[in-house]
């Protein structure tokens, strides 16, 4: 008698539970079907500001690659180079050793995979 009592008790409790939340006003059921009706969907962002991330990451990544290639460079490696880019466009800055130093960190800036054009902003002591 008191394992009927228990599991009708225990159904007393889950159809309370289940029915409270019939009640919600945020159910899709409770405010009508919507299953024929279009998503809402949020305007996209404008285009710039997605498309600046994404050069300032590929800017960032590129920045990486030419200084990487400049120091696995032997003659280049102990030169104080600054490397900036700006879509796709490196500019390389700073002193440099002689003009053959200049050339050789220009060609090898100009051969990293995703280069455009390398702005020469190197000044040769010699």
């Amino acid at each position: 008698m008191s394992a009927k009592r228990g599991i009708l008790m225990a159904s007393v409790l889950s159809a309370a539970l289940l029915g409270s939340g019939c009640n919600n006003p945020d159910d899709t059921v409770a405010r009508g079907d919507t299953r024929n009706t279009p998503p809402i969907i949020a305007p996209a962002p404008p285009p710039s500001v997605g498309d600046s991330a994404a050069v300032s990451m590929g800017d960032t990544a590129l920045t990486a690659k030419v200084k990487a290639a400049l120091i696995a460079e032997p003659g280049l490696k102990s030169m104080p180079i600054d490397v900036s880019t700006k879509r796709s466009v490196v500019t390389l800055s700073g002193a440099v050793a002689s003009p053959v130093e200049k050339a050789k960190a220009l060609q090898v800036a100009e051969n990293v995979e995703g280069v455009k054009s390398v702005v020469d902003n190197l000044v040769a002591k010699s």
